[in-house]
């Protein structure tokens, strides 16, 4: 049991309760019957006060009804939760006529004072001062005047009325402190969820820019060796070596991203660095090395210059453009084309024709594209992909690059 539900038993039932439209009445708290038993027997107290005083100066026959009517008044107050407004209309006349009730009046007053707003129980406020004022008149006190009387009378009725609206402004402030108190922590929650959400993403983004590359060389090689077995020696070699290279670089990627997992916040990220624009020669070369017939055609003489999420965000883009010519034209020569300068932005461009004939079939999820596009928009620029106007398929990307 949590220390909440330990004290719950201190709270009003309004607030230990669920709450919200349509919820079922709250049982009374243990606070709650604490409350009403004091307020009976302080309405008891007064209730037998106020018939003492009356036996003095009345006859027997109408002490017995004071004290019938007072004891009534005060047991009717066990309903005060259920019908605070009615209860407190009834005793309000009672009072006028019964001295003992007065005590068992100002108790079911304070209760809907303290559970209707001042517009709704204005008419009762007015009932009771009318009742006070009444009570001087039909019941005399010949030891207390009747000025005083209206001033005693007027003045308690005022003040317990003020006494529960004080309560009910300090339980509307508590109630909306918890509201927000819960909205905060449900806003909370969904700010995590969205983080892990977007965590998630990043990775396997990630995963996939970092691991497709990879494999599409293992793969494609691979098929070449099933579909060639009596390939050159040389060839067998060649493939061989780029499934060896690339299934090394796999793994070595693989544990960097694990690394980043384990270790978040730290610098898990192995010894090398983070592809910048700078290495776009290096992942050309790689290519070339593969068997791929890439042309690089940039205007960029300073490849330093440009930023470097920018710089990576290209870099990911080609590689991503040679991987799926790769997979769906093998053979077929590729373009790379960079063009911009700062203040205009970064244009990059994967072109790559038609495949001559048939093309193996290679597995493929079809999120690289989707992933570039979430970059490209995440750097503020825009992707643009589908089939060229003469054959084959183009990959056009624009990203800022700040004067």
């Amino acid at each position: 049991m949590t220390r909440t539900d330990r004290q719950r038993w201190l709270l009003p039932s309004h607030l230990a309760g669920p709450g919200g439209p349509g919820a079922a009445r709250p049982r009374r708290t243990v606070r709650d019957w604490v409350v009403d038993t004091t307020v009976f027997l302080l309405a008891a107290f007064f209730g037998l006060l106020a018939a003492e005083t009356s036996a003095r100066y009345n006859g027997d026959l109408v002490n017995v009804l004071d004290q019938i009517g007072g004891a009534l008044a005060c047991c009717a107050l066990w309903l005060r939760r259920r019908w605070p407004t009615g209860l407190a209309a009834v005793l309000a006349v009672a009072g006028a006529l019964v001295p003992a009730a007065a005590g068992a009046m100002l108790a079911a007053l304070f209760s809907v004072a303290v559970r209707r707003p001042f517009r709704d129980i204005a008419w009762i406020l007015a009932l009771a001062l009318a009742g006070a004022v009444a009570t001087v008149f039909v019941r005399p006190d010949p030891e207390t005047g009747a000025a005083l009387g209206i001033v005693l009378g007027v003045s308690l009725t005022l003040m317990v009325t003020a006494w529960g609206m004080l309560v009910r402004a300090r339980r509307q402030l508590v109630e909306a402190l918890r509201e927000r108190a819960d909205r905060a922590e449900a806003e909370a929650e969904l700010r995590a969820a969205q983080a892990q959400r977007l965590a998630r993403e990043a990775i396997a983004r990630e995963m996939h820019d970092v691991l497709a590359h990879r494999l599409t060389l293992l793969s494609v090689h691979a098929g070449a060796l099933e579909f060639r077995p009596d390939a050159p020696p040389e060839q067998i070699a060649r493939a061989a070596g780029v499934i060896r290279d690339s299934a090394h670089d796999a793994l070595q990627d693989l544990r960097e991203i694990i690394g980043v997992l384990r270790a978040p916040g730290e610098d898990g990220g192995g010894d090398r660095p983070q592809p910048t624009l700078a290495t776009l020669g290096a992942l050309v070369d790689e290519s070339r090395e593969a068997g791929t017939e890439v042309v690089l055609d940039t205007t960029v003489d300073d490849p330093g210059s440009v930023p470097a999420a920018t710089g990576r965000t290209v870099y990911r883009i080609a590689q991503e453009g040679l991987t799926n010519a790769r997979k769906h034209a093998p053979g077929a020569p590729v373009t790379v084309v960079l063009r911009g300068r700062p203040g205009e932005g970064l244009t990059v461009e994967v072109r790559n024709p038609a495949p001559d004939g048939p093309v193996p079939h290679v597995p493929g999820s079809g999120q690289g594209l989707i992933g570039l596009s979430e970059r490209a928009a995440l750097a503020g620029g825009r992707l643009d992909h589908g089939p060229a106007p003469g054959g084959g398929f183009a990959l056009v990307a624009w990203l800022p690059w700040p004067s």
